[in-house]
C-alpha cells in the first residue's frame, strides 16, 4: 500500500465515522501477519473492536442521559450491614431485569442512609447497560417538572413522555408533601405507565403515611394500588450507613458495653 493509499484509508475511516479501526488497523494488520491469519480473522477483529466502542459509548450516553446523582453499584453494596434485604432477590433483578420485561415495579422502603437510593440507581445502571431508557428524578423535582408544564401547555407531553420510558426512578417519597393538584399529576404518571413500564420508588414512610404526602387517602389509595400491583417490596430496617464508622467498637472499650 502507498503513502497516499494509506492516506485515503484513514480519510475514508474518518468520514465513516469508524474510530476505533482507524486507532487499530495498522496494529492488527501487523499482527494478523505475525498469526498469519485470514483477510476474514483480519476483518472480524476490526469489526468486534468497532463494535465495542459503539456499544461502550451508548451505555456511556444511556447512563448520562438517565441523571443519576451518582454511580452505584449492587458490588459496593454491603449487604452484611443490611441483612433485612433479601441479597439473592436484589441481585436476581439486576441479573435477569425480568422486572422491566415483565412491567412490574420495585419500592425500597426504610428510613433514610440505609441504602434505598444506593439500590434504586444501582439497578437503573443494570437496565442502562441492557441498554433501556431510564430517568431517574427526585419526587419533588418530577412533580415540579410536571406542574411547570400546566403553564406553557406542555404536561401531556412530559407525560407522553415519561410513560415512555422503560424505567422510571422516583426517589425520596415522603421528604416533601405535594399539593392537590401536583398529587393528581403524580397520579396520572403512575396511571399511565400501570402494565406499561416498571418503577422504581424509594420511600421512607410506610404506605399507610403516604397520606401525608399526597394530601388525600383516596389518591393515596389509587397510587399505592398500581404500584404494588406487580411490585417487589424492600422493607430496610437497618442502621444508617452514615452512621457505619459510628457504629464500630472503639478501642478500649469492652464489647459488653455495647450490648
Amino acid at each position: 500500500m502507498t503513502h497516499e493509499d494509506l492516506v485515503q484509508l484513514k480519510e475514508n475511516l474518518k468520514l465513516l465515522r469508524l474510530k476505533e479501526i482507524q486507532q487499530i488497523f495498522e496494529a492488527e494488520a501487523e499482527r494478523a501477519t505475525r498469526e498469519n491469519s485470514s483477510y476474514i480473522e483480519y476483518l472480524a477483529r476490526l469489526v468486534q473492536a468497532e463494535v465495542e466502542r459503539k456499544t461502550d459509548a451508548s451505555i456511556d450516553r444511556k447512563i448520562q442521559m438517565a441523571r443519576f446523582p451518582r454511580q452505584c453499584t449492587l458490588e459496593s453494596f454491603d449487604f452484611n450491614f443490611q441483612p433485612s434485604i433479601n441479597a439473592r432477590e436484589v441481585r436476581e433483578l439486576a441479573q435477569t431485569l425480568s422486572f422491566i420485561t415483565r412491567k412490574e415495579n420495585v419500592i425500597f422502603m426504610g428510613p433514610p442512609g440505609v441504602g434505598k437510593t444506593h439500590l434504586a440507581i444501582a439497578l437503573g445502571i443494570k437496565a442502562c447497560i441492557a441498554r433501556y431508557r431510564v430517568l431517574f428524578m427526585t419526587c419533588a423535582d418530577l412533580v415540579d417538572y410536571l406542574y411547570a408544564g400546566m403553564a406553557d401547555m406542555s404536561v401531556a407531553a412530559k407525560l407522553e413522555s415519561l410513560a415512555r420510558l422503560h424505567l422510571l426512578i422516583i426517589d425520596e417519597i415522603g421528604y416533601m408533601p405535594v399539593d392537590k393538584q401536583e398529587a393528581n399529576l403524580f397520579f396520572q404518571l403512575v396511571s399511565r405507565r400501570y402494565e406499561h413500564g416498571s418503577i422504581i420508588i424509594t420511600t421512607n414512610l410506610p404506605f399507610d403515611q403516604w397520606d401525608t404526602v399526597f394530601g388525600d387517602e383516596v389518591i393515596s389509595s389509587a397510587i399505592i394500588d398500581r404500584l404494588v400491583h406487580h411490585c417487589h417490596i424492600f422493607q430496610i430496617t437497618g442502621n444508617s450507613y452514615r452512621m457505619k464508622d459510628r457504629l464500630k467498637p472503639k478501642k478500649g472499650v469492652a464489647g459488653s458495653r455495647l450490648n
